[in-house]
């Protein structure tokens, strides 16, 4: 084994760079003219490959949208269960079609693939782009078909500060709550992407910020794949994920 991955725990997958939200906090940046997305058979071998070799305990699938691609998430997350992976989760804002009978197909389809985890992103930011009535309609469908739900929002400067965004962010979250669903701690922005070039006001120049989702390249426990298939210094595409893993250094 190499000791890089001595740690290994979690996968990771992003199933596509492309959004139907256009948020002024995004840390990519603009995802406008994005359509490459992950292959989902190809990466249900790569997740029977790395769980051969290593104890992954949690896998995720999130985006862009993932729910755009929505059969390679279901893939993704059945290979996930077939492999004993307990914590299967996604990210999502939970908007990719105004079709009811649609939105009600795809939670069928994400419980049958054995998702039991869906942050569900809502917040002063992605309500500037995308219409609640479906975030919501979709909320309601994956809960009764049993996964679990919580709101994940996005929070400027900390949960805590009292700006206009936060404002909105809280009283957003109310229409949710009130219906029974929880909502996780969330994330704090920081200034990377859209959110430096539209919420640079809310941002100290003195201090330097740390993208708080950075791996220890000499200590990685979590492997995160691009939607084109690179990982590490390697394509899932072009070689095989173990022999990936058995030639990494961080020193490349």
């Amino acid at each position: 084994m190499n000791e890089y991955f001595k740690n290994l725990n979690r996968i990771e997958f992003v199933v596509t760079m492309a959004c139907t939200g256009r948020c002024k906090h995004c840390s990519q940046g603009e995802h406008h003219s994005f359509r490459e997305h992950i292959n989902g058979d190809y990466v249900s071998k790569t997740i029977k490959d790395i769980c051969s070799n290593y104890q992954i305990q949690s896998l995720m699938t999130f985006g862009g949208e993932p729910l755009l691609y929505p059969e390679d998430v279901c893939k993704i997350h059945a290979a996930a269960t077939e492999a004993g992976i307990r914590q299967r989760e996604m990210i999502t804002n939970g908007f990719f079609s105004k079709s009811k009978e649609r939105i009600k197909e795809v939670a069928h389809m994400l419980a049958e693939s054995g998702l039991n985890y869906i942050m569900l992103s809502v917040d002063a930011f992605h309500e500037e782009t995308i219409p609640l009535e479906f975030v919501r309609f979709f909320a309601d469908c994956a809960r009764d078909e049993g996964i679990l739900i919580k709101l994940h929002p996005a929070w400027l400067v900390s949960k805590e500060d009292d700006n206009q965004y936060n404002k909105k962010t809280r009283e957003i979250l109310s229409k949710f709550t009130e219906k029974g669903f929880a909502v996780s701690s969330g994330n704090v922005i920081w200034p990377e992407g859209n959110a430096k070039k539209y919420l640079s006001e809310y941002f100290d120049e003195n201090i330097e910020y740390v993208n708080p989702y950075d791996d220890d390249s000499r200590d990685i426990w979590s492997l995160c794949f691009n939607p084109n298939g690179d990982v590490l210094n390697g394509n899932i595409y072009k070689n095989c994920i173990l022999d990936i893993l058995k030639s990494y250094s961080s020193e490349v």
